[in-house]
Protein backbone atom coordinates (compact mmCIF):
# COMPACT_ATOMS: atom_id res chain seq x y z
CA UNK A 1 0.00 0.00 0.00
CA UNK A 2 1.57 3.11 -1.10
CA UNK A 3 1.57 6.08 1.76
CA UNK A 4 0.77 10.15 0.48
CA UNK A 5 3.72 12.08 1.33
CA UNK A 6 3.40 14.79 3.34
CA UNK A 7 3.31 18.08 1.59
CA UNK A 8 6.40 20.94 3.25
CA UNK A 9 2.99 23.04 3.19
CA UNK A 10 1.64 20.77 6.49
CA UNK A 11 5.00 21.06 8.39
CA UNK A 12 5.33 24.37 11.27
CA UNK A 13 7.08 27.10 9.06
CA UNK A 14 10.46 27.53 9.26
CA UNK A 15 12.57 30.40 10.67
CA UNK A 16 14.31 30.64 7.73
CA UNK A 17 11.16 31.08 5.83
CA UNK A 18 10.47 34.71 7.93
CA UNK A 19 14.01 36.09 6.39
CA UNK A 20 13.76 39.32 4.68
CA UNK A 21 10.07 39.84 5.66
CA UNK A 22 8.49 42.80 6.96
CA UNK A 23 9.38 42.90 10.77
CA UNK A 24 5.64 42.41 12.24
CA UNK A 25 4.46 45.34 14.19
CA UNK A 26 4.58 45.61 18.38
CA UNK A 27 1.00 46.63 19.19
CA UNK A 28 2.19 46.62 22.76
CA UNK A 29 4.27 49.47 22.22
CA UNK A 30 2.22 51.88 20.67
CA UNK A 31 1.07 55.15 22.44
CA UNK A 32 -2.29 55.06 24.45
CA UNK A 33 -3.94 58.88 25.63
CA UNK A 34 -6.20 57.75 28.41
CA UNK A 35 -3.37 59.21 30.87
CA UNK A 36 -3.58 56.21 33.24
CA UNK A 37 -0.57 54.08 34.65
CA UNK A 38 -1.55 50.78 35.63
CA UNK A 39 0.29 48.94 39.06
CA UNK A 40 0.69 45.77 37.60
CA UNK A 41 0.47 43.94 34.70
CA UNK A 42 1.76 40.39 33.99
CA UNK A 43 0.92 36.73 34.13
CA UNK A 44 -0.72 35.22 36.52
CA UNK A 45 -1.33 31.30 37.81
CA UNK A 46 1.88 30.01 36.12
CA UNK A 47 2.31 26.31 36.83
CA UNK A 48 6.33 25.26 36.22
CA UNK A 49 8.46 22.82 37.73
CA UNK A 50 11.34 24.59 39.73
CA UNK A 51 14.37 23.46 41.85
CA UNK A 52 14.81 24.66 45.57
CA UNK A 53 17.45 24.47 48.06
CA UNK A 54 17.10 21.39 50.24
CA UNK A 55 19.01 20.97 53.59
CA UNK A 56 19.65 17.41 53.29
CA UNK A 57 19.37 16.57 49.64
CA UNK A 58 21.13 19.92 48.24
CA UNK A 59 18.20 20.81 45.91
CA UNK A 60 14.90 19.96 45.80
CA UNK A 61 12.45 19.69 42.30
CA UNK A 62 8.66 20.66 43.44
CA UNK A 63 6.19 22.48 40.93
CA UNK A 64 5.02 25.80 41.52
CA UNK A 65 2.72 28.34 40.71
CA UNK A 66 3.90 31.82 39.44
CA UNK A 67 2.28 35.46 39.42
CA UNK A 68 4.46 38.09 37.94
CA UNK A 69 4.55 41.61 37.01
CA UNK A 70 5.90 45.02 36.00
CA UNK A 71 4.36 48.56 36.42
CA UNK A 72 3.13 49.95 33.09
CA UNK A 73 3.34 53.83 32.09
CA UNK A 74 0.67 55.83 30.80
CA UNK A 75 2.21 56.22 27.54
CA UNK A 76 2.16 52.02 26.96
CA UNK A 77 -0.34 50.06 25.83
CA UNK A 78 0.53 46.97 26.90
CA UNK A 79 3.22 44.97 28.41
CA UNK A 80 5.11 41.92 26.38
CA UNK A 81 3.62 38.67 28.30
CA UNK A 82 6.36 36.31 26.85
CA UNK A 83 9.38 38.07 28.20
CA UNK A 84 8.22 37.11 31.39
CA UNK A 85 8.12 33.38 30.53
CA UNK A 86 11.24 33.50 29.04
CA UNK A 87 12.82 35.04 32.04
CA UNK A 88 11.20 32.92 34.68
CA UNK A 89 11.87 30.23 32.49
CA UNK A 90 16.13 30.92 32.20
CA UNK A 91 15.87 30.96 36.53
CA UNK A 92 13.41 28.13 37.08
CA UNK A 93 16.05 25.66 37.74
CA UNK A 94 17.79 27.99 40.54
CA UNK A 95 14.87 29.21 42.65
CA UNK A 96 16.83 29.89 46.03
CA UNK A 97 16.07 32.76 48.27
CA UNK A 98 18.37 35.31 46.77
CA UNK A 99 18.43 34.62 43.16
CA UNK A 100 14.49 35.09 43.06
CA UNK A 101 15.08 38.89 43.59
CA UNK A 102 18.03 38.51 40.60
CA UNK A 103 15.10 37.55 38.28
CA UNK A 104 12.81 40.37 39.38
CA UNK A 105 15.53 42.44 38.93
CA UNK A 106 16.14 40.98 35.22
CA UNK A 107 12.32 41.48 34.64
CA UNK A 108 12.57 44.90 35.47
CA UNK A 109 15.39 45.63 32.99
CA UNK A 110 13.56 43.18 30.14
CA UNK A 111 10.62 45.06 30.21
CA UNK A 112 11.73 48.63 30.69
CA UNK A 113 9.54 48.71 33.90
CA UNK A 114 9.92 50.95 37.20
CA UNK A 115 9.28 47.94 39.01
CA UNK A 116 8.70 44.27 39.44
CA UNK A 117 6.91 42.10 41.57
CA UNK A 118 6.87 38.25 41.68
CA UNK A 119 5.47 35.39 43.90
CA UNK A 120 5.64 31.62 43.83
CA UNK A 121 3.95 29.21 45.96
CA UNK A 122 5.21 25.75 46.06
CA UNK A 123 4.94 22.02 47.75
CA UNK A 124 7.73 21.64 49.72
CA UNK A 125 8.65 18.00 50.77
CA UNK A 126 10.72 17.22 54.32
CA UNK A 127 12.09 13.27 55.58
CA UNK A 128 10.76 12.77 58.77
CA UNK A 129 11.21 9.76 61.09
CA UNK A 130 8.36 8.38 63.00
CA UNK A 131 9.20 9.40 66.86
CA UNK A 132 9.11 5.50 68.27
CA UNK A 133 9.33 3.40 64.95
CA UNK A 134 11.69 5.79 63.04
CA UNK A 135 10.04 4.77 59.58
CA UNK A 136 10.80 7.25 57.50
CA UNK A 137 8.38 9.03 55.04
CA UNK A 138 8.20 12.31 53.11
CA UNK A 139 5.42 15.70 54.52
CA UNK A 140 4.34 18.44 52.47
CA UNK A 141 4.80 22.00 53.06
CA UNK A 142 3.16 24.69 51.50
CA UNK A 143 5.76 27.04 50.39
CA UNK A 144 5.93 30.44 48.84
CA UNK A 145 8.62 33.42 48.13
CA UNK A 146 7.00 37.15 47.46
CA UNK A 147 9.22 39.83 46.17
CA UNK A 148 9.43 42.88 44.69
CA UNK A 149 12.59 45.14 43.03
CA UNK A 150 12.50 48.73 42.13
CA UNK A 151 14.66 51.78 41.91
CA UNK A 152 14.91 52.29 45.19
CA UNK A 153 14.87 49.11 47.21
CA UNK A 154 14.25 45.22 46.82
CA UNK A 155 12.23 43.50 49.27
CA UNK A 156 11.76 39.68 49.89
CA UNK A 157 9.27 37.69 52.01
CA UNK A 158 9.20 33.50 52.71
CA UNK A 159 6.07 32.16 53.61
CA UNK A 160 5.48 28.70 54.96
CA UNK A 161 2.83 26.74 56.26
CA UNK A 162 2.93 24.47 58.61
CA UNK A 163 0.18 21.74 59.82
CA UNK A 164 0.39 20.64 63.87
CA UNK A 165 -1.39 18.54 66.45
CA UNK A 166 -3.09 20.91 68.98
CA UNK A 167 -4.87 19.56 72.43
CA UNK A 168 -6.96 21.99 73.90
CA UNK A 169 -5.74 22.81 78.12
CA UNK A 170 -9.70 23.92 78.71
CA UNK A 171 -10.91 20.86 77.58
CA UNK A 172 -8.11 18.87 78.80
CA UNK A 173 -8.63 20.38 82.52
CA UNK A 174 -12.59 20.42 82.88
CA UNK A 175 -12.90 16.33 81.46
CA UNK A 176 -12.25 13.12 84.05
CA UNK A 177 -10.77 11.74 81.03
CA UNK A 178 -9.72 12.77 77.33
CA UNK A 179 -9.46 16.32 75.44
CA UNK A 180 -10.77 17.14 72.83
CA UNK A 181 -7.88 17.98 69.79
CA UNK A 182 -7.42 18.95 66.36
CA UNK A 183 -5.34 19.66 63.75
CA UNK A 184 -4.00 23.27 62.86
CA UNK A 185 -1.86 25.34 60.59
CA UNK A 186 0.20 27.88 61.46
CA UNK A 187 1.48 30.27 58.68
CA UNK A 188 4.75 32.46 58.92
CA UNK A 189 5.60 34.86 56.41
CA UNK A 190 8.65 36.84 57.10
CA UNK A 191 10.51 39.37 55.42
CA UNK A 192 13.88 37.78 55.13
CA UNK A 193 17.00 39.51 56.34
CA UNK A 194 19.60 36.76 56.89
CA UNK A 195 19.36 33.03 54.83
CA UNK A 196 17.58 30.19 56.79
CA UNK A 197 16.81 27.11 55.79
CA UNK A 198 13.06 25.99 55.46
CA UNK A 199 13.90 22.80 57.19
CA UNK A 200 15.03 24.31 60.20
CA UNK A 201 11.75 26.50 60.26
CA UNK A 202 9.45 23.88 60.51
CA UNK A 203 11.47 22.09 63.27
CA UNK A 204 10.95 24.80 64.88
CA UNK A 205 7.46 25.41 64.49
CA UNK A 206 6.25 21.98 65.47
CA UNK A 207 7.85 21.82 68.33
CA UNK A 208 5.78 24.95 69.54
CA UNK A 209 2.48 22.65 69.03
CA UNK A 210 1.12 19.66 71.09
CA UNK A 211 2.66 17.18 68.47
CA UNK A 212 3.84 17.51 65.08
CA UNK A 213 2.01 15.77 62.26
CA UNK A 214 3.63 12.69 60.32
CA UNK A 215 2.26 10.89 57.15
CA UNK A 216 3.45 7.95 58.48
CA UNK A 217 2.35 6.24 62.19
CA UNK A 218 2.82 2.31 63.41
CA UNK A 219 1.05 1.79 66.07
CA UNK A 220 3.68 2.39 68.50
CA UNK A 221 3.86 5.99 67.05
CA UNK A 222 0.62 6.23 67.12
CA UNK A 223 0.37 5.81 71.21
CA UNK A 224 3.34 8.51 71.64
CA UNK A 225 1.47 10.95 69.85
CA UNK A 226 -1.57 10.31 71.72
CA UNK A 227 0.28 10.77 74.64
CA UNK A 228 2.97 13.03 73.94
CA UNK A 229 -0.20 15.76 72.75
CA UNK A 230 -2.24 15.30 75.65
CA UNK A 231 1.29 16.35 78.31
CA UNK A 232 1.54 19.60 75.79
CA UNK A 233 -1.76 21.54 75.60
CA UNK A 234 -2.09 24.43 73.46
CA UNK A 235 -4.33 27.02 72.97
CA UNK A 236 -4.22 28.71 69.37
CA UNK A 237 -3.14 32.13 70.93
CA UNK A 238 0.00 30.16 72.62
CA UNK A 239 0.65 28.82 69.26
CA UNK A 240 1.25 32.61 68.20
CA UNK A 241 3.20 33.78 70.90
CA UNK A 242 5.41 30.99 71.15
CA UNK A 243 6.37 30.80 67.64
CA UNK A 244 6.85 34.63 67.67
CA UNK A 245 9.43 34.29 70.92
CA UNK A 246 11.28 31.44 69.03
CA UNK A 247 11.60 33.66 65.78
CA UNK A 248 12.89 36.76 67.99
CA UNK A 249 15.16 34.66 70.01
CA UNK A 250 16.83 32.95 66.81
CA UNK A 251 16.48 34.92 63.78
CA UNK A 252 16.78 38.37 63.05
CA UNK A 253 14.29 39.20 60.30
CA UNK A 254 13.52 43.07 59.77
CA UNK A 255 9.23 42.56 59.77
CA UNK A 256 7.53 39.31 60.35
CA UNK A 257 3.92 37.79 60.95
CA UNK A 258 2.36 34.85 62.63
CA UNK A 259 -0.83 33.44 62.40
CA UNK A 260 -2.52 29.97 63.96
CA UNK A 261 -5.84 28.22 62.91
CA UNK A 262 -7.44 25.46 64.47
CA UNK A 263 -10.05 23.32 63.03
CA UNK A 264 -11.95 23.06 65.75
CA UNK A 265 -12.95 19.36 66.52
CA UNK A 266 -16.05 19.80 68.65
CA UNK A 267 -17.25 23.63 67.50
CA UNK A 268 -18.80 24.38 64.24
CA UNK A 269 -15.64 27.36 63.88
CA UNK A 270 -12.22 27.46 63.38
CA UNK A 271 -10.08 29.76 65.97
CA UNK A 272 -7.52 32.02 65.15
CA UNK A 273 -5.07 34.60 66.48
CA UNK A 274 -2.25 36.67 64.47
CA UNK A 275 0.57 38.64 65.42
CA UNK A 276 3.01 40.95 63.69
CA UNK A 277 5.86 42.44 64.46
CA UNK A 278 8.88 44.66 63.62
CA UNK A 279 8.59 47.37 60.33
CA UNK A 280 8.68 46.19 57.11
CA UNK A 281 11.54 47.69 54.93
CA UNK A 282 9.42 49.97 52.52
CA UNK A 283 7.62 51.52 55.37
CA UNK A 284 10.65 51.59 57.54
CA UNK A 285 12.15 53.80 54.15
CA UNK A 286 8.87 55.89 54.29
CA UNK A 287 8.86 56.79 57.10
CA UNK A 288 12.73 57.84 57.09
CA UNK A 289 12.11 59.85 54.29
CA UNK A 290 8.69 61.91 55.35
CA UNK A 291 10.62 62.47 58.41
CA UNK A 292 13.77 64.31 57.06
Amino acid sequence: MEHTPVSKAQHPPNLKQFKGRKMMKDIQNTPDTRNLPLDKVGVKNIKYPITILDKEESIQHTSAEVDLFVNLPHHFKGTHMSRFIEVFHAHSDDIRMNNFLNMLEKIKHVLDAEKSLGEIRFPFFMEKHAPVSGQPSKTEYNCKFIGEVNSTYREFFVGIEVPVLTLCPCSKEISAYGAHNQRSYIRILVELGEFFWIEDMISEIESCASAPLYTLLKREDEKYITEYSYDHPVFVEDLVREVTVRLEQNYNFPWFSVEAENMESIHNHEAYAYIERGVKTYEHRTKGSRSD
